[in-house]
């Protein structure tokens, strides 16, 4: 017997595979990347997490086709900002579900308690992520709140023993804690799992990218984790690293709808990207824009090339002129 469990690297997700894994079931702990779980890479700390719980781990990559089936036109809208999270879930469900036969699996398991999250996590919100899923079999279980739920398949037929599954419901964490210290987990992600959908900045900057740029590669998402992002008054964009690190995933990234400027000569300072074909206009206060972001000499005129068309400028005064071009 095998599950398959959707695993965020939380503790709730853990608990559940724990659940499972003490009744003498394997369980392949899936992560699924949708491409907006967060900025670094954390597979090898997950790896170790699942291990913990006694499952073994894959990552599965759905990013271009999470954008268009699901972040681009959710069938049930938007939670604060651009966090489509009962589409969200319900295509994570949909893409373990086809797994099942392939990885010889029998059914699905998640961490999700009932009202622990006030969009997602409602019993109404619960039924609509089954229903959108097309869990027609009852194939997916919820060990940490099951008992408070509708029998599924694996407890109706004896696959788990449904006496040893929990009824948690709420937002309070003291039993989630109890059960790590009996199952000595000392190590996992905090609630909410870092999406960054959930978070405003991100979301304005996505937004932003989707009115001027589009968004149809998970390359033109992940830019958007990165550097400091000004839309210029000619509708470009300028993209600023902010340090090193930053500056490096910038880099890496490659997105085609941006070009990098060089700094001048023997001058220190910020990996910068402004869009493919800017306005001229823009151009020339990107060249500024990077000469203010730069270890520059104050009033002093460099020769700064932004796509091919050479500008002699300063950089501004200070900062603060940047300010109402920011985006998130």
């Amino acid at each position: 017997m095998r599950a398959l469990a959707l695993f965020s690297g939380g503790l709730d997700s853990m608990l559940a595979i724990k659940l499972i894994t003490s009744q003498n079931i394997d369980v392949t702990a899936l992560h699924i990347n949708i491409g907006f779980g967060g900025k670094e890479d954390k597979s090898e700390i997950l790896r170790k997490r699942a291990n913990m719980a006694g499952a073994d781990f894959e990552i599965v990559d759905i990013r271009n086709s999470y954008l268009q089936d699901v972040l681009l036109n959710p069938q049930y809208g938007y939670g604060k900002h651009m966090n489509p999270c009962i589409d969200c879930h319900a295509y994570m469900f949909k893409t373990a579900l086809n797994m099942l036969k392939d990885r010889d699996a029998n059914f699905i398991i998640t961490g999700e308690v009932l009202g622990q999250r006030p969009m997602s996590q409602r019993k109404t919100a619960l039924d609509q992520v089954l229903n959108l899923s097309g869990d027609e079999n009852a194939l997916i279980l919820r060990p940490m709140c099951a008992k408070l739920l509708k029998p599924t398949t694996p407890e109706i037929n004896g696959w788990v023993d449904r006496e040893r599954l929990l009824d948690i419901s709420g937002r309070s964490r003291t039993k989630q804690f109890e059960l790590a210290n009996k199952f000595g987990f000392s190590e996992f992600e905090t609630p909410g799992g870092g999406c960054l959908l959930t978070l405003q900045s991100y979301s304005q900057k996505l937004r932003d990218a989707l009115k001027f740029e589009g968004i149809q590669t998970p390359l033109d998402s992940e830019i958007l984790k990165f550097g400091r992002h000004l839309r210029l008054e000619n509708g470009s964009k300028l993209i600023i690293g902010k340090d090193e690190i930053d500056n490096q995933k910038l880099k890496n990234i490659k997105n085609p709808k941006f070009i990098a400027i060089n700094l001048p000569h023997q001058t220190v300072g910020p990996y910068v990207l402004i869009s493919k074909n800017a306005h001229i206009k823009d151009k020339e206060i990107a060249a500024k824009f990077m000469l203010t972001y730069a270890k520059t000499e104050p009033n002093q005129i460099y020769d700064v090339i932004v796509d091919g068309v050479n500008f002699s400028v300063t950089a501004f005064e200070n900062k603060d002129i940047a300010h109402k071009f920011f985006v998130g």
